[in-house]
């Protein structure tokens, strides 16, 4: 299944039926008058959050989403059928936006099953009968029912993880996901191996947390350089962040401040979400080395610094227990809220 995070798409909702113009012509009834009905609302746009999607692909093969009409009314005071709702299925953590210039949020999908009826199908024309009066006792004008509202949309998917890997390109993040969870995230001795997000469910010490792997960040990022940049969104919703450097970086330190420089550019909070810092690939280095790097990478960042190789299994457990009690606190102290939205142009 190809990954889309980002698709345009047209949605109109329902016009409303036309009202009815008709008479009573019954045997025998002396007074006949006007007895045309209303016509029937036209339907709803519904968005829904629907389970089992991950991706907008669906939305780059259908753009155009139009709710169909209320029918018209008839005689015998007889109300049209009212047209039935659209509803759109997206994947949990979609926003709908604006297509504006700035990119107003319009709705966010959270929760699984949530509903929002985005745009209301217009109101049925009025039939005759509703014109008459003591004056106008045959009238014959009616209503031709309420034109449906439209719009041009923008969907973007923000995933839904609890912790977010961060790092340079070839860090080790998607080896780090495939060794505690189920992701089968694509490994290579190259740069830019993920080119698309990664979730992964882990289940550590009784509970479980999903990872989110992001294509690595590169300096620059935040004007557009690399393509890291593009899913940084898919951990603005994330509560922790799992920094990884690689201890065969030329400068660890460097390595660091190059993503943090990057996190603090593209802002939405990111710099702000508490950090677990970790040093990848120790298995090439001997303890002596470890030992000085960690220095030099704690004194950079400020940070306590864990010595890991996710290829070789050391020092899994204890990032994932630092994870973990991060992922506490921070469920503990209520900062779990999202990010102020920030204005987003599509790529």
């Amino acid at each position: 299944m190809h990954f889309l995070d980002q698709a345009k798409i047209f949605i109109r909702s329902g016009a409303g039926g036309p009202g009815a113009v008709s008479f009573r012509r019954e045997k025998f009834i002396e007074y006949g008058g006007p007895d045309g009905g209303d016509g029937g609302k036209g339907g709803d746009i519904v968005f829904e959050a629907a389970h089992g999607l991950n991706t907008l692909i669906d939305f780059r093969y259908t753009q155009h989403f139009r709710a169909p009409r209320g029918k018209g009314g008839a005689g015998s005071n007889m109300t049209g059928a009212g047209g039935r709702d659209l509803v759109i299925k997206v994947p949990v953590g979609t926003q709908i936006l604006a297509d504006d210039e700035e990119r107003t949020l319009l709705a966010d999908f959270t929760e699984e099953g949530q509903r929002i009826h985005f745009l209301k199908g217009g109101d049925g024309g009025r039939g005759n009968a509703s014109y008459k009066t003591s004056t106008n006792r045959a009238p014959r004008q009616h209503g031709l029912g309420w034109p449906g509202e439209e719009m041009w949309v923008w969907l973007r998917l923000k995933l839904l993880a609890d912790v977010g890997l961060v790092g340079l390109p070839n860090a080790g993040k998607s080896t780090f996901i495939n060794a505690v969870s189920n992701a089968g995230a694509k490994v290579g001795a190259y740069a830019f191996t993920t080119l698309r997000p990664q979730l992964g469910v882990v289940s550590h010490r009784g509970s479980e947390f999903v990872v989110a792997d992001i294509p690595g960040l590169i300096e620059g990022a935040a004007e557009g350089a690399g393509i890291g940049d593009r899913f940084l969104g898919h951990i603005e919703r994330c509560q922790v962040l799992l920094h990884l450097v690689d201890a065969n970086d030329e400068d660890v330190a460097t390595s660091y401040n190059i993503v943090r420089g990057e996190l603090e550019a593209y802002d939405a909070g990111l710099a702000d979400k508490p950090v677990v810092l970790a040093l990848n690939k120790v298995d090439t280095l001997d303890q002596e080395l470890i030992d000085a790097l960690s220095a030099e990478l704690e004194e950079a960042s400020g940070l306590p610094v864990l010595p890991l190789s996710a290829a070789g299994g050391i020092g899994v457990d204890a990032v994932l227990e630092a994870l973990l009690d991060r992922l506490t606190l921070a469920k503990e102290g209520g900062d779990d809220a999202p990010a102020e939205e920030e204005p987003w142009s599509p790529l």
